[in-house]
């Protein structure tokens, strides 16, 4: 992939590399909460939309599936128009992409138009991945090498907290203010109550557009310290002699990407159908959303933990430790009714926390000049995320409880990762920021 180009600004003097660092780190904190924010509103607008278009499983993740498949189409321009005209004007092109996007969600509300919103979120999810590409390896590779996991994790905490507040303002404008939101499970729309509902969309999109557009702004106009050689692609002549695929970490950890967010996107969409059924929790979409808001909080809690807990001990045992708790909660879900159900299904968004960050500090450790190729590879394989269709099919064949067993054997393999595969070989010098 082609590399980011150094045409930021000067790295911070010697004496202040911290004080600039810290300020960087906020800004993009804020990218990370926005895109998190984002990205769940659709989990909430899900069994929304299921109603207004009368859908079945798999035709509900297909809606998650197209936001995934953008991080496969788009990942490799993302990293071409970021070598063209750097890191930083391409954040605020991304950001002005997903503005666009969610502005279409008004006449697709107004259309009541299924094509168009799949469109709409594609479009989102593209600039979405235009963040992705720059924001996270920079934050990876922007300090001590020894510390990439811990500070990825840090930042990824605020993403949390989108993620956190997503579901309660989407809750609110949205289900709160529709037939589909506020009745019982699977409720059946007349005409008129599908197009009433559909409209429900517009207000918070309106909002989302606004804030897009005035991060853009900032974005825009603040300057952020330069990526140093951790990113910068190796020479023609010295590619020839190194291969992304002698690393064992970064081949098993591009898979171990895809699986996780198989599972974490198949828990997040499919979790307020799921404890809205009368055998688990028996309560409205609307009052679903809540909870939904609790499983992300706990997201947010893992990964301030994990932070805590890397500097403590190596990555790779914190992951092994956090897999085994996900696969355990995951057997509780599929197999018991009732409230525990529930509660365990929400407890399995603590155990994620720390899956991505880590996953991927972890996939490009020792990839010396080859960083910013191998973080590609990696920011590619979330396309993982669209193979939640496999979990809206094997719902509707096998019903939506035992579709869980797909998430737990995705947490197999990432425990596999931690405690093999993630071990580098031909591991290149650690190279961090300037």
């Amino acid at each position: 992939m082609p590399a980011i180009p150094q045409n930021a600004p000067p790295p911070a003097s010697a004496d202040t590399p911290q004080k600039a660092y810290g300020s960087a780190l906020s800004l993009l904190a804020s990218l990370f909460f926005m895109w998190g924010f984002i990205t769940v509103i659709n989990n909430t607008l899900l069994p929304h939309l299921r109603s207004v278009f009368v859908l079945d499983y798999t035709r509900t993740t297909l809606i998650e599936s197209v936001w995934f498949i953008a991080y496969f189409v788009a990942s490799i321009p993302s990293a071409k128009l970021i070598a063209r005209i750097g890191y930083q004007k391409a954040i605020v092109v991304g950001l002005l992409g997903m503005a666009v996007g969610a502005a279409m969600m008004v006449p697709a509300a107004m259309l009541t138009s299924y094509g168009l919103v799949l469109t709409a979120l594609f479009v989102i999810a593209s600039g979405i991945t235009l963040l992705q590409v720059a924001a996270n390896p920079y934050v990876a590779v922007i300090g001590p090498p020894e510390t990439g996991s811990a500070r990825l994790n840090l930042v990824q905490a605020f993403n949390s907290l989108g993620t956190t507040l997503a579901p309660l303002f989407a809750g609110y404008l949205i289900l709160g203010r529709s037939k589909s939101g506020t009745a019982g499970t699977d409720v059946v729309l007349t005409q008129a109550e599908r197009y009433a509902d559909a409209q429900s969309v517009i207000l918070p999109y309106v909002l989302v557009t606004i804030a897009l557009v005035l991060l853009a702004v900032v974005m825009g106009r603040v300057k952020l310290p330069a990526i140093g050689q951790a990113t910068q692609r190796s020479s023609r002549e010295e590619r020839k002699t190194l291969s992304l695929w002698s690393h064992r970490n970064l081949v098993f950890g591009v898979p171990a990407i895809f699986i996780y967010l198989i599972a974490e996107i198949g828990v997040a969409n499919l979790f307020i159908n799921f404890v809205s059924q009368p055998n688990i929790a028996n309560i409205t979409h609307e009052e679903a959303s809540r909870y939904l808001a609790i499983l992300w909080g706990g997201m947010m809690v893992g990964r301030f933990l994990g932070s805590v807990l890397m500097r403590r001990f190596a990555a790779e045992h914190v992951l092994a430790a956090f897999s085994i708790g996900a696969f355990g909660v995951m057997l509780i879900t599929t197999f018991v009714d009732g409230p525990l159900a529930m509660w365990s299904l929400i407890a399995v968004g603590f155990f994620h926390s720390i899956m991505f960050p880590t996953i991927f500090t972890l996939g490009i450790k020792g990839l010396g000049p080859l960083t910013e190729e191998g973080s590609g590879l990696l920011i590619m394989a979330i396309a993982g995320g669209a193979l939640v269709i496999v979990q809206g099919w094997l719902a509707d064949t096998f019903g939506l409880q035992t579709s869980f067993l797909l998430t737990a054997a995705c947490e197999i393999y990432v425990l596999f990762y931690a405690l093999w595969g993630s071990k580098a070989t031909n591991a290149l010098p650690d190279q961090s920021a300037e």
